[in-house]
């Protein structure tokens, strides 16, 4: 399948992985790429740009396909060396950035002065259009329904990609709700030119996580996320647990008078405990509604190739059959 984002970044299918805390490894990067989509190194999950050099490498011998790397900027207890993790990418000869959180805009002429190609993740369509004047080469357009962020306008999918596609003249993808050849096809209906995924790619046989992840999201409705951080304008849709019943419970308690120091527990370094050490209790962590949509763990490549084949399959007969069926020439007759 060829679209304006296959042609853009090099690569055979238009899914590309997103960004994610201590998911976004080699491992994962790699196989999504062998697989024909883009892989994404999360680069902040690396403690040091010295040591995001050394993963992007690590991922260069994993694969000869494209892969890129995200550096999300978004508020922090610390804020990141973030030009020395740019040199980083730079010298590690990557071509495409993932950013999100924050405007890149101060960044980019040492991301652009190094022939990167930059996608930013929005969540609404006057942000798409502030990353398309700052000189983004495409846009991931994430609705209410995604896993981290959604930012504070709640808009879900359905109206916010058909209003990006009237107003972008650069490609975009959708982020948010994307799990299967159902998600593809109705995003290039929608006029996006190809999907970003997360979660789902969290509950794939390469990811490097804890089972008890995967477990967890197998198991997961579309009713089983929660929005926290409402109150600071930091709003977050993370997987339901006893950590997050208890963060709920202080926000209701603490009303607008709310500070992050309230819920500093249950938000800060809660990633190693639940992705590497598999305790889903350790706090809040990062989880879309699609989760409802995930019945199993396959390899990166079988999802791929079965969204791929199914996307085919519900373009050509599906899709096409309701305009050759014999009933609707009667109709039209």
């Amino acid at each position: 399948m060829r679209t304006a984002i296959t042609d853009m970044f090099g690569i055979k299918h238009p899914i590309i992985q997103g960004g994610m805390h201590y998911v976004g490894f080699a491992e994962l990067a790699a196989a999504v790429s062998n697989a024909g989509g883009l892989g994404i190194i999360t680069g902040l999950t690396q403690r040091t740009p010295e040591l995001l050099a050394k993963e992007i490498a690590k991922c260069q011998d994993m694969t000869d396909q494209p892969f890129g790397v995200n550096l999300t900027f978004l508020p922090a207890f610390t804020t990141p060396p973030y030009p020395e993790y740019i040199a980083a990418i730079r010298d590690g000869g990557i071509k495409i950035v993932e950013t999100a959180g924050r405007s890149p805009e101060q960044y980019m002429p040492a991301l652009k002065a190094a022939g990167i190609k930059v996608i930013h993740k929005c969540t609404s369509v006057r942000h798409s259009l502030k990353a398309e004047r700052i000189g983004c080469d495409a846009v991931s357009v994430d609705g209410f329904e995604c896993g981290g962020h959604p930012g504070e306008d709640d808009v879900p999918n359905m109206i916010l990609l058909p209003r990006a596609a009237d107003e972008l003249k650069i490609p975009f993808v959708a982020s948010g709700g994307m799990a299967d050849a159902r998600s593809l096809v109705a995003a290039l209906a929608m006029g996006a030119s190809g999907m970003n995924m997360g979660t789902r790619f969290i509950a794939t046989k390469e990811a490097p996580v804890h089972d008890n992840v995967k477990q967890a999201l197998v198991k997961a409705t579309e009713l089983d996320t929660r929005l926290i951080m409402r109150a600071l304008r930091n709003t977050e849709r993370v997987l339901d647990n006893a950590a997050v019943e208890r963060l709920l419970e202080v926000e209701r308690e603490k009303g607008a008078s709310l500070k992050i120091a309230d819920i500093h527990d249950v938000v800060a370094g809660v990633y190693p405990k639940v992705m590497i050490d598999g305790d889903m209790d350790a706090g809040a962590w990062s989880c879309g509604m699609v989760a409802g949509l995930i019945h199993d763990i396959p390899t990166v490549k079988e999802l791929i190739d079965r969204i791929m084949e199914e996307a085919e399959r519900l373009i050509r007969q599906r899709l096409l059959g309701f305009l050759d069926a014999p009933e609707q020439a009667a109709l039209v007759a």
